[in-house]
């Protein structure tokens, strides 16, 4: 990602909120040369201080190349269109996009086979919590489909976070664009605007 001082952090937390508000991750690898790239969910590891666990399908361990090598796993937060027709006269011509984006580099730790289930049984009560009558992953068949996939630990050994929230914009500018985001109509975002605002309040990238 191109730097930018205003919209870097390095700040560990904001990591790990991203991975807990949007756990699903793009993880690439170069495997004989080739670029390649699988989807996955993934969760915070809690006995680590910043790894995330995750499970592929058999035989994308194979497609990925894994062999104690790095992967880089790129996961992404709300995103959407900026105008600059919503900027105060004046400030910028410039139309963008705001977002949050954070890459994470570290290599991948193959799991056994108990481990795998219990990632596999964590990951389905993480989604199932919010469903009105949840099921949990019964064991007996978890193990039995636990057979079919490869489950990974991957400790970050480091990330870049880049939260891109209008902060070089001034303050009359940046709430347009929140209002604007709020408002009815093709671009209309309020989760965007919603991390715009809390990205104020915490003042991440703010001077």
């Amino acid at each position: 990602m191109r730097h930018n001082p205003r919209h870097f952090s390095d700040d560990p937390d904001l990591v790990r909120r991203l991975v807990r508000e949007h756990p699903w991750a793009i993880i690439v690898s170069s495997n004989d040369g080739d670029l390649v790239a699988s989807h996955y969910p993934v969760m915070l590891d809690p006995v680590h201080e910043l790894a995330l666990l995750t499970h592929l399908g058999r035989p994308d361990e194979d497609v990925l190349g894994l062999a104690d090598r790095e992967v880089l796993v790129i996961l992404q937060g709300h995103h959407g269109y900026v105008s600059p027709s919503w900027y105060v006269n004046g400030e910028s011509q410039a139309p963008t996009w705001n977002f949050t984006a954070a890459h994470c580099t570290g290599v991948p730790e193959v799991l056994g086979e108990d481990e795998n289930l219990q990632v596999l049984t964590d990951l389905v009560a993480l989604f199932e919590q919010h469903v009105e009558n949840p099921m949990w992953l019964d064991q007996d068949y978890g193990r039995r489909v636990a057979k079919g996939t490869v489950g990974l630990r991957i400790p970050i050994d480091r990330f870049v976070l880049k939260v891109k929230m209008s902060q070089d914009k001034t303050a009359e500018s940046i709430q347009n664009v929140i209002d604007q985001l709020n408002s009815p109509g093709p671009y209309r975002h309020p989760a965007l605007a919603a991390d715009m605002q809390r990205t104020r309040d915490e003042g991440v990238g703010y001077r």
